[in-house]
């Protein structure tokens, strides 16, 4: 009975670990999608073809992403809908007294927020008042109290992270682009991750070449077994499709995990391949061409302040080879001997679409 119950208590620890740091943050990265980085596009697609009207658009969704990623968190958590709506303010607040690091405030107040909210539903006659009420207080209170502090310890273990990569680039390189490749490929979210630390610069090009790493090189190396359908469905959606595989058989991941960690230090050091647009880009890799289109963006705004100026040919030689052409060369090419020491086979990377 004593086992029986420890492993209830260790599967029910599981499934809320999945719940908070898995489902949660994914969510966060949708919403955070939806409103920061489409709105970052749609705002460089106005400025740059001098239609005001789009700029705008795009300033008014950029403004959203507190409420997006609270309601995105709250819509993972199964939240009901009164609690669901009051998570807006929720956000608003903890994405605005976050600062820098306020995608992480967001996301751990609004997951206290939305569960307070949860207790409270549907559990007294006034019920359009009270969930309302626990819902917004409740956030805001930890959103004054925690968020400037858990917005600051994010932005300092992102900034640490940037002077590494800044001051040691070749093994910051190598660091950053195969674990931020990883974190993509794993059911965890490394947009959110990167959202949350506010990875840019050398760093943020770092785990764009990891991601790419992933993405092209799992397309190009299983399209004898998946063909046209998987080289699009992992190279411009996701390598996450292939995690049943790699349980299986955990070897084929090896080809592009190596590859990225040949692409990042070329990142930093041969190409110096900055991202220094939305930062939830530098976890997007070649999904949708968000991490293209983030460094694209960047370029743009350094431009536009003076630190950078124009986009010089060994930019897009770069970004060409580092996001497209070297990870399916290298994964290909490692792939290639590691199905003649037999550690890949034909099959272990079928996908069933």
């Amino acid at each position: 009975m004593e086992n029986k119950e420890k492993k209830m208590g260790r599967q029910t620890l599981k499934a809320y670990c999945r719940l908070y740091f898995v489902d949660a943050m994914s969510a966060m990265a949708q919403g955070l999608f939806a409103s920061l980085l489409m709105g970052t596009i749609i705002s460089t697609i106005g400025a740059q073809f001098g239609v005001p009207v789009l700029e705008e658009t795009g300033n008014f969704a950029k403004s959203m992403a507190g409420p997006a990623m609270a309601v995105a968190i709250g819509y993972a958590l199964q939240a009901p809908p009164l609690v669901l709506f009051s998570l807006t303010a929720v956000g608003a607040a903890s994405n605005s007294l976050g600062g820098e690091g306020g995608p992480l405030a967001v996301l751990l107040i609004a997951i206290a927020a939305a569960e307070l909210g949860k207790l409270v539903s549907k559990k007294t006659p006034v019920d359009i008042l009270v969930t309302p009420s626990v819902t917004i207080l409740s956030g805001a209170l930890l959103a004054y109290l925690c968020a400037p502090a858990i917005g600051s310890a994010a932005a300092s273990v992102g900034s640490l992270i940037m002077w590494a990569t800044d001051l040691q680039p070749f093994f910051m390189g190598i660091f950053v682009s195969v674990l931020v490749g990883m974190a993509l490929t794993l059911p965890i979210s490394s947009a959110a991750i990167c959202a949350a630390l506010g990875l840019t610069g050398l760093a943020g090009g770092a785990a764009v070449a990891g991601c790419c790493a992933q993405m092209v090189g799992f397309a190009a190396i299983s399209f004898r077994e998946n063909r046209w359908g998987g080289l699009v469905a992992q190279g411009l959606g996701t390598s996450m499709l292939q995690v049943p595989n790699i349980v299986k058989n955990p070897r084929i991941w090896l080809a592009p995990t190596l590859a990225s960690a040949i692409t990042g230090p070329l990142a930093t050091c041969l190409f110096r391949l900055e991202m220094n647009g939305a930062p939830i880009s530098s976890g997007m890799g070649t999904c949708g061409l968000v991490g293209q289109i983030g460094i694209y963006s960047g370029w743009v705004n350094d431009i536009s302040t003076g630190v950078k100026t124009g986009i010089t040919p060994m930019d897009w030689t770069g970004l060409v080879l580092l996001c497209f052409v070297l990870p399916a060369l290298l994964s290909l090419a490692f792939n290639l001997a590691f199905r003649k020491l037999g550690w890949v086979k034909a099959g272990d990377m079928e996908l069933k679409l």
